[in-house]
């Protein structure tokens, strides 16, 4: 391939190594408002951004997922822990969910457990989520290293001028397989609790 396979697994390696997650203890224990939330966001979310000029969260991102459900209002336009925590799901769901999927996601979570008293809170939910997370980084660093030595074995009988591009399209091609299966299986999901949460209000009502 156009990238040496040792120089590509230790970046890999060291990639994923290097993900920053948001500890709940590095977020303030007073509410916030607006501005510092998105001060907070950009400080501790800047490395899994792709260019600078991004932007990890901004006013009227903020104010849209208060419009659509996403997050519970603010309270005398103050932010609390709870809050930020949501938003760091939302975060990440949104480049792979819509709106529409994060809502029916979430709400069952906010609507149980944000400030809710007996320890089973957001910050429980985010902590539980966060370490199984960690535990699946080996996983994940060996499943990338597997696709790309499979993607160096494709095109063998091309010339090596065109055979180094072909073969790192192959590779990204696989890793988009792994990511539209994985999406598809987490939308039938979101499908099917929805599906049941529906039901559960029309038998209330």
């Amino acid at each position: 391939m156009i990238i040496d396979t040792k120089d590509m697994l230790k970046s890999i390696l060291t990639s994923i190594s290097q993900i920053k997650y948001v500890e709940p203890g590095d977020i303030p224990n007073i509410d916030l408002y607006m501005d510092q939330v998105t001060t907070f966001m950009e400080e501790h979310l800047r490395s899994s951004k792709r260019y600078e000029d991004d932007k990890v969260l901004t006013k009227t991102m903020i104010n849209n997922y208060a419009k659509n459900n996403l997050l519970p209002p603010p309270v005398k336009k103050k932010y609390s822990k709870e809050h930020v925590l949501v938003m760091i799901f939302i975060y990440y769901f949104k480049n792979i969910l819509s709106i529409k999927d994060i809502e029916t996601l979430l709400t069952p979570i906010t609507d149980k457990y944000f400030n809710n008293d007996d320890g089973m809170d957001m910050t429980y939910i985010y902590n539980e989520v966060m370490e199984l997370e960690k535990s699946r980084i080996n996983l994940v660093t060996k499943d990338i290293a597997k696709s790309f030595h499979n993607a160096a074995e494709c095109f063998s009988d091309v010339q090596e001028e065109d055979q180094h591009y072909l073969q790192l399209f192959a590779f990204i091609c696989s890793l988009s397989f792994d990511i539209y299966v994985k999406k598809l299986l987490m939308q039938r999901l979101i499908d099917e609790f929805g599906a049941k949460e529906d039901t559960k209000d029309k038998k209330k009502k």
